[in-house]
């Protein structure tokens, strides 16, 4: 049974230019989410229907608390580019026996929660995402708890996500893993590591 996906993630250097810079290729404007204040980041979200979302993440230099550093590889990026993916979880322990087989780093389970634009508090529970590498073709896993809690509740729905697919430099080493988590998704073999989704929207269909 193939998982369910939860958000990809898109790190950005400026998250106000992102807006712009996705409004200008979707035709859509990305809603301004809120701050991870115990991560030092901020985002913005794209809905992608089926409860499913696009995730621009950036630093938030107003958080000085945070000197680590930050998750999701977006102190390593050079360049705007989808760095993780997230998958619905309701048995996080179970997930995490499984990616620790990969990294024993990869299990950590950690209640999250943001601020959103009206004030209010988004809360949950993820398999932490780690800092470094700069892509991670592995999927996280989140639980939001109630199930009528959920980030795309804020969100319209003017895209939706056609595709998500991996690079890596050996396929094989993660393909088992995969299959454990219940991913179905397909993996190229190439020299870096990289992640590609393709979204259907209001100006087309887009490859990012």
């Amino acid at each position: 049974m193939q998982r369910a996906l939860d958000h990809i993630v898109y790190a950005v250097q400026d998250l106000d230019k992102a807006c712009d810079d996705f409004e200008k290729l979707l035709g859509v404007r990305p809603t301004f989410g809120g701050y991870h204040p115990t991560q030092g980041t901020k985002n913005a979200l794209i809905g992608l229907g089926n409860h499913q979302y696009l995730e621009l993440i950036a630093i938030d230099h107003e958080n000085k608390n945070v000197t680590s550093t930050r998750w999701m590889g977006v102190d390593l990026i050079d360049r705007p580019q989808l760095t993780r993916w997230a998958i619905k979880s309701n048995n996080l322990k179970k997930d995490a026996g499984i990616l620790q087989q990969a990294n024993p780093e990869l299990g950590n389970i950690n209640a999250g929660k943001r601020h959103t634009a009206d004030g209010s508090l988004l809360a949950w529970e993820l398999l932490m995402p780690l800092a470094h590498p700069t892509v991670e073709l592995l999927p996280f896993a989140i639980n939001w708890g109630d199930k009528n809690v959920h980030p795309t509740n804020a969100l319209d729905t003017h895209c939706k996500l056609l595709n998500l697919e991996g690079y890596h430099p050996a396929p094989a080493s993660i393909k088992d893993l995969m299959h454990q988590l219940g991913v179905d998704m397909k993996v190229h073999k190439a020299q870096t590591m990289a992640l590609k989704a393709k979204i259907k929207c209001p100006l087309g269909i887009v490859d990012i």
